[in-house]
């Protein structure tokens, strides 16, 4: 018995739920290369709109089909956000609970607000007297491109008809 399997066409547009082949670069405007999934030779897999892209990064998708190669550039609101100096916090020694050694400027460290949600943060200045810590995603403020190459669209709850 021989089995075909039937999968969506080329003709296939990337809608909301969709699950998509695709391979993916995301670079700053002055080439510096953030992320990319092109050398490493496998594309990836993702559902647009499950929350593993970010909006500005799906709306460049929407509508695509299989073949196709898109380059965007996005502003700060479209991807990362504006810097906002309101998330730039300042702590005491004290409150850092330091022995030793002070942290280094740019240093990766981890916080627990009231609500028991980890953040992320980057030491941005060390005084005498205080520690300043950006708690701003290390890409805010930054105009984002986003390129992406297209290989497979398939709808929402089709997973293919196998024929015998």
């Amino acid at each position: 018995m021989n089995h075909d399997i039937i999968t969506p066409n080329e003709q296939t547009r990337i809608t909301q739920d969709s699950t998509v082949d695709l391979h993916f670069e995301v670079s700053l405007e002055n080439g510096t290369v953030i992320d990319s999934t092109f050398e490493r030779g496998e594309p990836v897999r993702l559902v647009v709109g499950d929350g593993s892209l970010l909006e500005g990064f799906e709306k460049v998708l929407i509508n695509l089909t299989a073949g196709d190669t898109r380059t965007a550039s996005l502003s700060p609101d479209e991807a990362f956000g504006e810097w906002n100096p309101d998330n730039v916090q300042t702590f005491s020694h004290a409150q850092f609970a330091v022995t030793g050694n002070l942290p280094e400027v740019g240093t990766m460290m981890e916080f627990e607000d009231k609500g028991k949600t980890t953040l992320v943060g980057v030491v941005s200045d060390v005084t005498e007297d205080a520690i300043k810590v950006d708690f701003n995603h290390p890409l805010a403020g930054q105009n984002i491109l986003f390129k992406v190459q297209i290989f497979r669209v398939t709808p929402k709850d089709s997973k293919g008809i196998t024929l015998s």
